[in-house]
């Protein structure tokens, strides 16, 4: 039965696979965890904004999912992670964020 498709085996008793349980959920639902920087302080890795439904979520689909108004003084990103090919990596709106990267947004 672990061989059929969309089927993770799990035992709740004996609490077996149940990370292979969450992971197969993020994986099929295509959510994207983006953690947030201010600047001068440390990452926020208690509370990521979740991407949702979208293969190649960007920064601009970050920054509206943090606010609407953001694009609009929005100058330029730093992220680190996956996406990045330095640390930190200044991009522009349309970068393509992985999951766990962390974006810090400058505005003018």
């Amino acid at each position: 039965m672990a061989r059929l498709p969309h089927y993770v085996p799990v035992c709740a008793y004996l609490e077996w696979n149940l990370d292979g349980l969450v992971q197969a959920v993020w994986e099929r639902l295509a959510l994207t965890r983006i953690y947030t920087k201010p600047k001068g302080k440390l990452p926020d890795w208690n509370d990521p904004v979740v991407l949702a439904g979208s293969d190649s979520p960007t920064v601009e689909d970050f920054a509206n999912r943090i606010h609407r108004s953001m694009m609009k003084q929005f100058k330029w990103a730093l992220v680190w992670g996956a996406s990045a090919r330095h640390r930190p990596q200044r991009v522009g709106k349309e970068h393509v964020l992985q999951d766990e990267d962390v974006v810090q947004i400058v505005k003018k």
